[in-house]
């Protein structure tokens, strides 16, 4: 089953915040609504939530699940 919030964390200011994440599609940008900073994913990463949440993106999830 894949999960469609994570909580995302800004590695600036430490903000964290709980957000819907797109079905099919990956989020490359996303502004901090504490600090302001766009956050990019990090090298190797598809989008920012890969990068920065508790749980990888729905499109990430479904290719985990698709190699089990």
């Amino acid at each position: 089953m894949v999960t469609t919030t994570a909580i995302l964390t800004c590695p600036v200011c430490g903000f964290a915040k709980e957000e819907i994440m797109p079905l099919n599609a990956c989020q490359y940008l996303y502004r901090c609504t504490n600090c302001q900073t766009i956050l990019r994913p990090k090298p190797g990463d598809c989008c920012v939530f890969c990068s920065y949440a508790d749980t990888r993106c729905p499109p990430e999830q479904l290719k985990d699940e698709a190699t089990r």
